[in-house]
């Protein structure tokens, strides 16, 4: 019988999967509507190494205790909130757009197919504890 601690953990991580990649999109599709404004900087949304570092959890926690400290990781899964940068047009050529709609496109499939993929593997955990919950009926 599986841990209840560990089914959770697995649960809050796809939950925050799902939050994570929804502002995913939503970064993707402002990309994709501002393609032809002049002079937009295309931006990337980052958090996928924030992610990795939070479930790479342990005991020993690094402390900042000076604000000059390199910063660090976040502590859990619940802080990670991810990077968002911007791509600025370093060649000065046409309108200055640094938006690519078939990067952006390519972006926009890769990220609903992982969010696809996390709500299924949530499903399927609801599908668990439903089964266990029933007697296994």
């Amino acid at each position: 019988m599986p841990d209840i601690q560990q089914f959770d953990t697995t649960m809050r991580l796809l939950q925050k999967v799902l939050d994570l990649r929804s502002k995913n999109q939503e970064v993707i599709g402002s990309n994709i509507a501002n393609a032809e404004t002049p002079g937009y900087a295309a931006k990337s949304f980052h958090f996928e190494e924030q992610l990795r570092s939070a479930m790479a959890s342990s005991d020993l926690r690094p402390v900042a205790t000076q604000p000059g400290h390199i910063p660090l990781p976040p502590a859990g899964i619940e802080q990670v909130s991810g990077t968002i940068t911007a791509t600025r047009d370093t060649a000065g050529l046409g309108d200055r757009n640094t938006v690519s709609v078939d990067q952006e496109m390519i972006k926009l499939s890769q990220n609903e197919i992982l969010y696809e993929t996390a709500v299924t593997m949530l499903n399927k955990k609801l599908s668990m504890l439903k089964y266990a919950v029933n007697s296994g009926a």
